[in-house]
């Protein structure tokens, strides 16, 4: 049969990374990344004619973010994945925990809020309606722990232990709202955590760290149970096309073990990277306070040593 508009899959050839890395693009998802980069590309560019500097780091981190959900949504992995629940996972754990975070490291908000252009006095443009967005209601919840950190384990378990995604699997437009889902919930899970844009949360690194690790437990125990599971999970994957020569169960362990190797190495790249901005952050600090040293002549020290001379002098 034909699963969602994406092309028949009945007749697909055994997998073979090559064959899934094949040209097979989902228009909406085509559209969202090549607006996504153009807009980006906009940003930087306009910032570079009026000579501000914007880091190449983050204009790579971006790029790389948004050609990694290029890479399963707009090739014949995503035709795979229809058919297959190993694949399927892969784009889910790349869509969800892998794209979000590199998304994030390129500082999308931060520059739009520097490349926008002030609507004037009185009227409100892109950048104010950005603005009035960051500091609403509504994204305070969204991006708060006590909403995130739940969100981010149900959509593991009320999706795939529930018909949900069957139901979802079964139309193109499911699958696609599945999907985007997918990124919307990895993208307020670590918005907090990366620290980058800014954000109605500001945690500490610190509370940042214990956020992370908050859902990783869930997310390998998901893991382990998909790929410990003696039946089939979902109906969609319980009978893969014969041309395949697909084993259910086999192909079903392999996804539970691809989600489980995905509650681990992403979560040590935003550790290592939350380690930085912890140093960087202190680095800078230090520097702050040398620069108020050098222009107040460390009044706080000698008024520290003023005081350990009074002191002393209440003692002899």
């Amino acid at each position: 049969m034909d699963h969602s508009g994406h092309g028949m899959t009945t007749d697909l050839p055994p997998f073979t990374l090559e064959r899934g890395l094949a040209w097979s693009a989902d228009p909406f998802f085509l559209v969202a990344c090549l607006l996504g980069l153009g807009l980006y590309g906009w940003g930087v560019v306009r910032l570079v004619r009026r000579g501000d500097k914007w880091p190449v780091g983050r204009t790579v981190a971006f790029a790389i973010g948004v050609l990694s959900i290029g890479a399963v949504m707009c090739t014949r992995l995503n035709d795979y994945g229809m058919v297959m629940f190993s694949v399927h996972m892969a784009q889910h754990m790349v869509i969800s925990m892998v794209a979000p975070i590199l998304v994030l490291l390129g500082a999308p908000v931060t520059l739009a809020l520097r490349a926008l252009p002030p609507a004037g006095r009185g009227r409100k443009g892109p950048r104010e309606l950005l603005l009035m967005l960051l500091h609403s209601r509504y994204m305070r919840v969204i991006t708060h722990p006590g909403f995130t950190i739940p969100m981010f384990i149900a959509s593991l378990y009320a999706l795939y232990f529930t018909p949900l995604f069957d139901f979802l699997m079964g139309s193109r437009t499911g699958h696609v709202t599945m999907m985007v889902h997918f990124f919307a919930v990895g993208m307020v899970f670590f918005w907090p955590i990366m620290g980058v844009d800014p954000g109605p949360h500001r945690p500490s690194h610190l509370m940042r760290i214990l956020e992370l690790f908050a859902g990783m437990p869930f997310h390998a125990f998901f893991g382990i149970a998909v790929m410990m599971a003696t039946e089939p999970l979902v109906e969609t994957f319980r009978e893969p096309p014969a041309s395949l020569g697909l084993d259910a169960l086999a192909d079903q362990s392999a996804a539970g073990g691809i989600a489980w190797a995905f509650s681990e190495v992403p979560s040590v790249l935003v550790l290592i990277a939350l380690l930085f901005q912890w140093y960087a952050s202190d680095q800078r600090q230090a520097r702050r306070t040398d620069r108020a040293a050098d222009r107040d002549g460390d009044k706080d020290l000698e008024a520290y040593n003023a005081y350990l001379a009074s002191l002393n002098a209440r003692g002899t």
